[in-house]
């Protein structure tokens, strides 16, 4: 029996969603509706897609199937109406673009601003998370754009390289090693603060520690950079952070900059992409502002 479109969309949103009533909200129908449309399938294909349970759904490996697929389809549809866009000169149509945070909120502003100035019939949506939550989405097809700090190694990804950041060791105004070059011995002391697991800047300072066998006497996890700058700046303790975050703060006098002897932090930032998915119209158009590579498209914004 074929499949019906309508009942497959309300499944994904299910699988996403991981429970009927949010499903149902994220479909903007009822639940009896999603419900009912889920069994429908189910009937259809001869097949559980869901196990259910009192706190919520589980995939079937059959219905982890169906929903990979299910993402691609409509992923696919997605594009093609960016495409039919494209033929309007890009008059309408949306675009999601993932960053991982130093990226989203450092560096995407001016280039976000000069795209809807451009564009400004496209609809924008930007999701600032870690690095393994951005990876994440693209895979499920939720992304058009992906941006990254952190070190992605996905057979299932492409990663072209985007931009050159700098990790610096910040401390309070007024610290002792402020202003100061110190060998790491110096730091034994210091409580480190640390982003998040799954954070970009979290995997490549926790590289660079153990390479340099420094273990510091105690670290402290705190979520995001903007946080982690005003726990600084309260003396908490000193952290690694993108150079691009803490120009305001290292004119104002309220972090200062510690350097660590034959220490130099760099990273690349990177672009992810699927490598059978064709970027949208609007996608390539900003990447073109993002100076990125059309990867071999003949066709241009």
């Amino acid at each position: 029996m074929p499949v019906n479109l309508n009942a497959l969309r309300l499944f994904e949103a299910v699988a996403r969603a991981g429970t009927f009533t949010r499903g149902a909200v994220l479909a903007h129908v009822s639940q009896p509706a999603i419900s009912k449309a889920v069994r429908s399938l189910e009937r259809a294909l001869g097949v559980d897609l869901f196990e259910r349970g009192a706190h919520g759904v589980q995939l079937t490996a059959a219905g982890a199937l169906l929903a990979e697929h299910a993402r691609s389809i409509f992923a696919s549809v997605k594009k093609a109406e960016e495409e039919l866009g494209a033929v309007r000169g890009l008059t309408g149509g949306s675009l999601t673009i993932g960053a991982s945070t130093t990226i989203g909120t450092y560096l995407l502003p001016p280039l976000v601003g000069a795209y809807t100035r451009r564009y400004p019939g496209i609809e924008l949506r930007l999701i600032n998370a870690n690095t393994e939550d951005i990876v994440r989405r693209l895979l499920g097809y939720e992304l058009d754009i992906a941006l990254v700090e952190g070190p992605v190694a996905d057979s299932r990804i492409v990663v072209e390289p985007w931009r050159e950041d700098r990790l610096v060791l910040i401390a309070p105004a007024g610290h002792p090693l402020a202003g100061r070059t110190v060998p790491w011995a110096e730091l034994a002391g210091e409580t480190l603060l640390v982003r998040e697991p799954g954070s970009g800047t979290a995997a490549v300072v926790a590289t660079v520690l153990l390479r340099s066998g420094f273990t510091p006497s105690r670290t402290l996890e705190l979520g995001g950079t903007e946080v982690i700058k005003s726990a600084v700046a309260a003396g908490l303790g000193l952290a690694f952070v993108s150079k691009a975050t803490v120009a305001d703060q290292l004119a104002l006098g309220t972090l200062a900059l510690v350097e660590v002897e034959q220490l130099d932090i760099r990273r690349t930032f990177a672009h992810l992409a699927l490598p059978h998915r064709r970027p949208s119209a609007a996608a390539r158009a900003l990447r073109v502002i993002l100076d990125l590579p059309l990867s071999g498209d003949s066709d241009s914004p």
